[in-house]
């Protein structure tokens, strides 16, 4: 558990540290995507601006044999798109799952640079929360992320 003193100190060495005081940015329309399906992939850029976020699902919406190629999409659209102000999210796989670790590392280290928030299914407890919040925090660091 972290001390009181430490709660606005970053979680890992290099990692950005914490905002003070969250942005209200409005989140009236939230738009699901699968990355992993081209068709759908290629029609991200005509939503930028039409809705306020774009949220690239890698959870339950993909089929155990497309999660290479989903994660590979959520890096290609991060990598390759111009979001301006329409925010990208993307729902990684549950803490349990086999792909949650390549998920959060893809999101992170090649995709962090655009992503503006993971969402974390299937919570359990307090403890998975701290687990993600600095394994997340590591990999901002790993990754020479400026920003939260």
């Amino acid at each position: 558990m972290r001390s009181p003193k430490d709660f606005f100190r970053p979680l890992a060495v290099g990692a950005p540290e914490p905002v003070r005081e969250i942005p209200f940015r409005p989140s009236r329309m939230l738009h699901f995507f699968p990355p992993n399906n081209e068709k759908v992939r290629s029609k991200v850029p005509s939503l930028v601006g039409k809705v306020d976020v774009l949220v690239a699902n890698l959870e339950d919406g993909v089929p155990m044999a497309e999660k290479d190629a989903a994660r590979a999409g959520l890096v290609d659209v991060a990598q390759n798109v111009d979001f301006g102000s329409t925010q990208l999210w993307t729902r990684v796989n549950s803490l349990d799952s086999p792909w949650c670790l390549t998920d959060i590392r893809a999101a992170v280290i090649e995709a962090g640079h655009a992503v503006d928030v993971i969402i974390l299914p299937k919570v359990e407890g307090a403890e998975d929360i701290h687990y993600a919040d600095r394994l997340i925090a590591q990999l901002e660091a790993e990754a020479g992320l400026t920003r939260p």
